[in-house]
């Protein structure tokens, strides 16, 4: 159940990242005498609601997990999938660099998750 609620939380964050950036810049703040006006289109609104969810899921989260454990590598991984999202929904190049630092926190994640014989 733990894991599910992982993969819920990954999928809800990145694609709440990539509906922001689909709704673009229509959005708009306003100041008028005291009184604070926002707007943005449904594109955005569903991304600011999936980005929402997966902020309040993971803070069930980090309840289950050591969060020196479960930040790294759910950080790691949205950032490996929003990579992966970028290059697929907008086309996005993938530099040398990035896939460099991919893989490091590929081989990084692969590492956390090694049985542990050495405690500190």
């Amino acid at each position: 159940m733990k894991f599910l609620l992982i993969g819920i939380y990954l999928v809800l964050t990145v694609s709440g990242l990539v509906f922001m950036k689909l709704g673009g810049n229509s959005g708009t703040i306003s100041l008028n005498e005291g009184n604070i006006g926002f707007s943005i289109n449904w594109i955005s609104a569903i991304g600011f609601l999936c980005y929402l969810c997966s902020f309040l899921l993971f803070t069930r989260i980090v309840i289950m997990f050591d969060l020196s454990y479960i930040m790294p590598i759910c950080t790691g991984i949205v950032q490996i999938a929003t990579l992966v999202a970028s290059k697929i929904v907008f086309k996005e190049a993938i530099s040398i660099q990035g896939i460099i630092g991919a893989s490091i926190v590929i081989i990084g994640i692969i590492i956390m998750n090694l049985p542990k014989n050495i405690t500190t």
